[in-house]
């Protein structure tokens, strides 16, 4: 999700000690200390990944939920900073931008904090359940987070919405399962982790096309349109800077050939590594996807458009891939 460019400032203030208490990744440091560029903040096994905007920053149309030990921490952190001292505070930089917290459905010692972010974005805060949220099979590097994990990620949907759809594309494309929820109505949720939910609500406004930026890629060195041709001879100068998810699948050849299968596989120009064949796909751990589409009604096109960067565990050697956050290859992993 991107960040203002040029406002690191606020970027730090807001996910790191002094707020929401994300631990930044130690593979951006450089870009921590030059104060621009894609910085990595961690949440537990969770990661955001936070690019400069071309100049504006994204604002997602959904809502964020963190699980944190003690969300009343935070609110007094905002307390703090609104109080007549609030020109002493390290958050002080945040005074003129979009932030605000607020309580709500106190529970005894417990409580939610909702959360706009600088630029607009919405947060639930909500405190750590008995059955626990640190997804136990790994964590990302550097020190520890204050965080406890990224519990849901909320997308808006069009009203009327295919949402049985949507659940079909995650079951037989990527493999994952609905949540078991029955309080859940009028809306999909998956089941993305142990104690993670990818959730899909309808809401007034949304279009197919709200959670993309579909642009020309353009040379910066003579001004022309970048010309890019996969392995079909299809040529394609459309980059995508609308938000995007990333995530980690059992079986990526499966996922990648199901998902080429429908003509899903989707290569954003915006990035080096391309993958537009399943060798590609393979090498580079990782394809895209663009479109959520109905398996059983493909010919109806996208119900919803939004970025997947879809990971394999494996590397094609059998060794773990870098970035992924496990101690250990669960045994459901299939070797690339």
């Amino acid at each position: 999700m991107n960040h203002g460019k040029g406002r690191h400032d606020w970027l730090k203030a807001f996910y790191g000690d002094d707020f929401l208490g994300c631990a930044w990744d130690p593979r951006k440091a450089k870009n921590l200390e030059a104060g621009h560029k894609t910085l990595w903040a961690n949440i537990g096994a969770h990661q955001f990944h936070l690019p400069e905007g071309s100049p504006d920053a994204q604002v997602l149309n959904g809502e964020i939920t963190i699980v944190h030990p003690t969300p009343e921490k935070l609110l007094e952190r905002y307390n703090t900073f609104r109080s007549n001292a609030s020109e002493l505070s390290r958050l002080s930089c945040l005074n003129n931008s979009k932030f605000h917290v607020e309580e709500v459905s106190p529970k005894g010692d417990e409580s939610t904090v909702i959360v706009t972010d600088p630029w607009g974005s919405i947060f639930r805060i909500v405190p750590e359940t008995k059955k626990g949220n640190l997804d136990p099979r790994g964590k990302q590097p550097g020190k520890a987070s204050e965080g406890l994990a990224l519990s849901d990620l909320t997308i808006h949907v069009p009203m009327d919405s295919n949402l049985e759809g949507i659940g079909r594309f995650y079951e037989e494309i990527l493999g994952a399962k609905l949540a078991a929820n029955d309080e859940i109505e009028n809306q999909v949720q998956i089941q993305m982790g142990p104690f993670q939910t990818l959730t899909f609500v309808p809401k007034e406004s949304v279009e197919v096309n709200t959670h993309v930026d579909l642009r020309e890629m353009v040379d910066e060195t003579d001004g022309t349109t970048e010309e890019h041709t996969n392995s079909a001879g299809t040529s394609t100068n459309l980059g995508n800077y609308g938000v995007h998810i990333s995530l980690y699948v059992a079986d990526l050849p499966k996922s990648y050939q199901k998902a080429r299968g429908l003509g899903l596989a989707y290569v954003n120009t915006r990035f080096s590594r391309r993958a537009y064949t399943l060798e590609e796909a393979i090498g580079d751990c990782m394809f895209r996807c663009l479109d959520i589409v109905d398996p059983l009604h493909p010919e109806d096109g996208p119900i919803l458009r939004l970025e997947h960067e879809v990971r394999s565990v494996v590397k094609k050697d059998g060794s773990k891939y870098k970035s992924c956050p496990f101690d250990e290859i669960p045994d459901s992993c299939v070797t690339l």
